[in-house]
């Protein structure tokens, strides 16, 4: 591998398109489908009642994030063993190819029962590999941008999350505007799906060109890649952990903006849809826009002080929001959204970067995976029921706030515990130099659950 200063800037590159280029396409499929559940409720699940064949439809989306912990159990210990690439390279593969195979499956008219047994199949096929991808691009940014780097690097992560949802909904409703409900019923609602194809081919020919991250290769040549990573990583109990509590609040905010605020917007406060999509939309992209400047900003400054801060400031927007529910009007609610979702965008910036820190790069995929899927699946992709059974339960409009507010809780209390001697030591320059380049840590002592005994220590911690 040539590690001159100009052709490691070139990877370095590529890395960083090949990694945002997949994620991108994952997000894609997400957003997609969101828009488009009415027409696969209709396609794939027939009933008498239309609502039935939509709640079965965002059931076949909710069920790809409980899966999301089992992708990530096989493929995180799969990339600290086989390396970040390989482990890309195919769950890419599988992404791509489950989205562009859902826009060529049949439908209930033409196979019946089988066909919603698919679509479940292919969604669960979807989930997998997502489980799979985020502790792997994570470790592959992450390792690649070095210390100093890595919260502006993995902030882009998210960016291209946001803006694959906001893709996929831009290509589903232009979709809908163009051939309108009766064609998109037909037919039309596979073409955002088949899309799908050659964005993942054109992201496979980039990934297929990369070299693994220079960190796993240090570790590689000397020899010190773990041999069994879902074994070894519960040493770091405590980091994942804290990575668990900090992901909480990044993984309900995230949903609140991104798929919750439609909804309640439309239904529970019965703005028009026109209105609804400009604000998801407005406060969407802006959350997107404030990230490189968080991720930067904590990368100079430090992390916990940051993140302490913009977590309490967003739980306190998520308070503010939906105790200005009742007789809001769009003009009362769009500042309240709006500060949530940039306070989103902001402790979203830095929270792939902290968890990168807490993990050595022996078992990062492996640790990562564990700690953030879960969090997601419960606190993230389950959201939006958690918030409508409130408001069944209770009758109150503004219940939904304790369940965000105690999300905010809980990981402000995970950073109030966090600790300089919680981030694992780093190479300050992400070039491998041999075999010395290579991070040994101590392994913690046995039952104490602390992490070893750093080499160095990361600026970027208070």
């Amino acid at each position: 591998m040539d590690v001159s200063p100009c052709n490691f800037q070139r990877q370095r590159r590529r890395a960083f398109i090949g990694a945002t280029s997949g994620h991108l396409i994952e997000w894609y499929d997400y957003g997609v489908y969101g828009f488009l559940a009415l027409y696969i409720g209709k396609a794939f699940f027939v009933s008498d009642d239309p609502t039935s064949s939509l709640l079965a439809s965002f059931a076949a989306f909710a069920l790809s994030f409980f899966i999301r912990p089992l992708g990530g159990l096989f493929f995180g210990p799969l990339a600290d063993k086989i390396g970040r690439r390989k482990t890309l390279i195919t769950v890419l593969v599988m992404m791509a190819g489950s989205t562009c195979l859902l826009g060529l499956l049949p439908t209930y008219a033409s196979i019946g029962i089988a066909a919603p047994v698919i679509l479940v199949l292919i969604r669960c096929v979807q989930g997998f590999s997502a489980g799979g991808e985020i502790g792997t691009i994570t470790s592959f940014i992450s390792e690649y941008a070095g210390p100093g780097r890595r919260g502006f690097a993995t902030c882009w992560l998210m960016v291209t999350a946001v803006l694959g949802l906001l893709l996929g909904g831009a290509v589903a409703n232009g979709m809908t505007w163009a051939l309108g409900a009766e064609l998109m019923q037909d037919w039309g609602w596979r073409i955002p799906f088949l899309i799908a194809g050659p964005l993942g081919f054109i992201s496979l020919y980039i990934r297929l060109k990369l070299e693994d991250s220079p960190e796993f290769l240090a570790l590689l040549q000397a020899g010190q890649t773990s041999k069994a990573p879902l074994r070894e990583v519960w040493q770091w109990r405590r980091s994942i952990a804290l990575v668990f509590f900090i992901i909480t609040l990044h993984s309900s905010i995230f949903y609140l903006v991104l798929t919750f605020a439609s909804t309640y917007m439309s239904n529970t406060l019965k703005f028009d849809s026109g209105t609804t999509l400009l604000y998801v939309f407005v406060a969407s992209l802006s959350a997107a826009v404030v990230m490189p400047f968080g991720g930067a900003f904590t990368d100079h400054y430090g992390r916990k002080s940051f993140l302490m801060v913009i977590g309490t400031l967003a739980t306190l927007a998520m308070y503010w929001f939906f105790k200005t529910a009742p007789n809001a009007t769009p003009a009362t609610l769009f500042w309240p959204l709006m500060a949530v979702a940039i306070l989103f965008g902001l402790y979203a910036s830095s929270t792939y970067a902290l968890m990168s820190e807490l993990l050595p790069t022996r078992i990062r995929s492996t640790g990562i995976a564990v700690a953030y899927n879960i969090p997601v699946a419960v606190f993230g992709g389950s959201a939006p029921l958690i918030s409508t059974w409130l408001i069944q339960l209770t009758g109150d409009i503004t219940a939904p706030w304790y369940f965000y507010v105690a999300t905010g809780v809980a990981s402000l209390l995970a950073l109030v515990v966090l600790r300089k001697e919680d981030f694992v030591a780093c190479t300050h320059d992400a070039r491998p130099q041999g075999r010395g380049a290579a991070q040994l840590l101590v392994k913690p002592q046995a039952g104490n659950g602390s992490p070893p005994v750093k080499r160095d220590e990361i600026a970027a911690t208070e």
